[in-house]
């Protein structure tokens, strides 16, 4: 029975998630399957991927053959390198702890780029978000400095207004004012 380390689909659609697994490969992308390997979500960045490297490394070495995908998983985990170094292993060119020692050095270095990525990307975007807030600051000063020009111009226009009401109102009060000297005049006379 040929065996194939493959992705089966999860999740829901527009959202991918995978099980890393390990299948026959005659059977359907997402039907029966041998064993579970491992998970890979591409949602997320830098994705997130979990793997058993100890199984992966069984079923290589059983003959599973991986699919692209699979191997570049499987290689991004380190399951082709320790894979690789059991085969020097076996060949007599490597002992077993001089593997593992190189394994986990290669682990080592490979967590750090990872956390060197994390950091990148938290930082950039805490500086999205200073530029952000640099920007809407900006907008907020120019709408302060609109709406204090509106104002200045409302109160300029205001003032002659109220100073020509002033004398409207002046004036018709005055008016009534001659009139009734002048009807006292008239009743005077009369």
């Amino acid at each position: 029975m040929p065996v194939k380390i493959r992705l089966q689909r999860r999740g829901k659609k527009g959202k991918p998630f995978y099980w890393v697994v390990a299948a026959d490969s005659r059977a359907k992308r997402d039907g029966k399957f041998l064993e579970k390997l491992g998970t890979y979500n591409p949602n997320s960045n830098p994705a997130q991927i979990t793997l058993d490297v100890d199984g992966s490394v069984r079923w290589l070495q059983n003959g599973a053959q991986p699919t692209n995908t699979a191997k570049r998983i499987l290689s991004y985990k380190g399951a082709l390198l320790k894979h690789h170094l059991l085969g020097g292993v076996a060949k007599g060119a490597l002992t077993e702890e001089q593997a593992n020692q190189k394994f986990e050095a290669w682990v080592a270095e490979k967590e750090q780029k990872v956390e060197g990525k994390i950091g990148d990307l938290a930082k950039a975007r805490e500086e999205e978000k200073a530029k952000a807030l640099e920007a809407e600051k900006e907008i907020n000063e120019k709408r302060k400095a609109a709406a204090a020009e509106a104002e200045a111009e409302a109160t300029a226009e205001e003032a002659p207004a109220e100073e020509a009401t002033d004398e409207i109102a002046e004036t018709q009060a005055e008016a009534p004012a001659e009139e009734a000297a002048e009807g006292e005049e008239k009743n005077a006379d009369a």
